[in-house]
């Protein structure tokens, strides 16, 4: 394919292009070098709409070449009984990072909700027991069932409780998903039995009240905190947190707009007694799972380097593959 101009790339392009495996291994690796100081600190900015919001993501990583990326997203929680549209929806800009050339527009649904995945299932990897075979799945959309495919990756599940507000919703991952995974899933109304039950919960829903009560949760859980990617978000009680361990992805975004934010703000936890970001667990300068007692909670907001690493598999195959339209904007 022709070097010169843009690569448009739609959602379709996106998901034939972009597979969980390869994208754990690129999000795994992005972690590992933010925490050897070998990236520059990602940035966000959001903005509050009158139903929803916007957020902006942009980050920098050097990898085959250097590469940077900026995420445009809106989040409308009533888009799909109001529009019939999607939840998120945006586009990622990838350039060159070393010219400024913009080398292709791609759709953003697909890599969030890959990248998000990927992200639960490399942490599922350093920070689960090694012994757990049952899930807890909050939440049966797209991103629940990417979070359970991530997972069944690094661990031997032999069940999963799915658990929606919509119990059609429940009951549809449930013919899906266990089929392709060859687990039995089992939808659910309440969670405090269920939790109780599992090795791992889940929790990526767009909720905005606490749900996962701290009795909910035995001794040896791992929680995967997905959801809450902006300040007025919540799944996990904060005294959950208080008495847990806690792995975040990024400290001082996890601070802003995660699960930690609302523990901070009820002065039941410091930043100084967060544990770890996930990448120093990654490159072995702090510790992971030290106990199989241990709770401990992945406080999981969504970065830039995600974006960027995801959107740089994306491009690079897309290239190999002679797909997607070109255009100059510069003409």
């Amino acid at each position: 394919m022709n070097q010169s101009g843009t690569l448009l790339l739609n959602r379709h392009d996106v998901a034939a292009l972009l597979g969980i495996e390869e994208c754990m291994t690129a999000v795994e690796g992005a972690f590992k070098l933010h925490a050897e100081g070998k990236t520059l600190p990602p940035g966000i900015m959001g903005m509050h709409a009158r139903d929803g919001g916007f957020h902006i993501k942009a980050g920098l990583l050097e990898l085959s070449r250097s590469y940077f990326a900026a995420k445009v997203n809106a989040n409308f929680p009533q888009n799909s009984k109001r529009f019939g549209l999607p939840l998120i929806q945006g586009v990622i800009v990838l350039c060159d990072g070393e010219n400024g050339r913009p080398l292709a527009v791609m759709d953003s649904m697909e890599i969030t909700i890959i990248r998000t995945g990927a992200a639960t299932g490399v942490a599922a990897k350093y920070l689960a027991r090694a012994d757990s075979t049952t899930v807890t799945i909050c939440g049966c959309g797209n991103q629940g069932r990417i979070s359970l495919r991530a997972i069944a990756k690094v661990r031997d599940l032999k069940k999963a409780y799915a658990f929606d507000t919509d119990q059609k919703q429940a009951e549809q991952f449930r013919r899906e998903v266990s089929e392709e995974l060859q687990i039995e899933i089992h939808p659910v109304t309440k969670l405090g039995d269920v939790i109780r039950q599992s090795d791992i919960c889940v929790t990526c829903t767009p909720s905005r009240e606490y749900f996962l009560k701290r009795d909910y949760v035995a001794c040896g859980t791992f929680i995967a905190a997905v959801g809450a990617d902006s300040e007025d978000k919540q799944e996990l009680d904060p005294t959950l947190l208080s008495a847990s361990k806690v792995v975040v992805d990024l400290l001082e975004q996890c601070a802003t707009i995660g699960e930690l934010h609302h523990a901070l703000d009820n002065g039941l936890l410091s930043k100084a007694q967060v544990h770890a970001e996930l990448g120093e667990v990654i490159a072995g300068r702090k510790s992971g799972r030290t106990s199989a007692d241990e709770i401990i909670v992945f406080d999981s907001t969504g970065t830039a380097l995600q974006d960027v690493a995801s959107a740089v598999i994306v491009y690079e195959r897309a290239v190999a593959a002679n797909r997607g339209v070109k255009i100059d904007f510069a003409t």
